[in-house]
């Protein structure tokens, strides 16, 4: 991941944290080719109405089949491009994209380790914070496992879940059953309003 300087004179700015396999894209074990990908039904509109209400769109995503020598990290950046493709299609814009290689079982050398970016460690969310100006206070974060529910909480995010409800981790402010519907849910419920964003 590449830092860039903050700027302390910005107000900082909310953010919805997504992670991309199950949440964004359909759920595939390990995909591994950028054809692969395939955006989750009917969220354009929601995540373009965040964009245009001057949320901050940002992916945190474990991507262990790096560590696993399932693909590498070129891939990966070619994976992430199209991801950026098929999004902009629909008029979303990324912001950022936050991608954690590693495992602590991987084959790979230099990617089998513990580390601090592994959902649900809060690593990625922070440094999206840093290099974004991000306000997590008033951010989101989006996913379909309780390790994204854990990240965020532990990130100091609310937090909403894709899918049904898991025994167990941290409880999520708002749940359903499709990335769209959570991304309505956040907005019918009050979740996402003017408070919020100005505070």
């Amino acid at each position: 991941m590449t830092a860039t300087g903050g700027n302390a004179d910005r107000p900082r700015r909310p953010a919805v944290l997504l992670d991309r396999d199950g949440t964004l894209t359909e759920h595939r074990h390990y995909p591994a080719h950028p054809d692969e990908l395939a955006l989750q039904p009917d969220i354009g509109a929601p995540l373009r109405a965040l964009q245009e209400e001057g949320f901050a769109l940002v992916v945190v995503t474990n991507q262990s089949g790096v560590a696993r020598g399932l693909l590498d990290a070129t891939v990966l950046d070619a994976m992430h491009d199209r991801l950026r493709a098929l999004l902009g299609r629909q008029e979303v814009r990324l912001d950022a994209i936050y991608a954690c290689p590693h495992h602590p079982e991987g084959t790979v050398p230099r990617y089998r380790l513990v580390c601090r970016c592994r959902k649900p460690a809060p690593g990625m969310l922070l440094q999206a914070a840093r290099d974004l100006d991000l306000d997590l206070a008033r951010s989101w974060m989006v996913g379909d496992s309780p390790r994204d529910v854990e990240a965020g909480h532990r990130a100091g995010t609310r937090t909403a879940r894709v899918g049904p409800g898991l025994d167990g981790g941290v409880d999520p402010e708002v749940t359903g059953a499709t990335t769209s519907e959570v991304l309505r849910h956040m907005r019918l419920l009050g979740a996402v309003t003017l408070a919020d964003r100005v505070g």
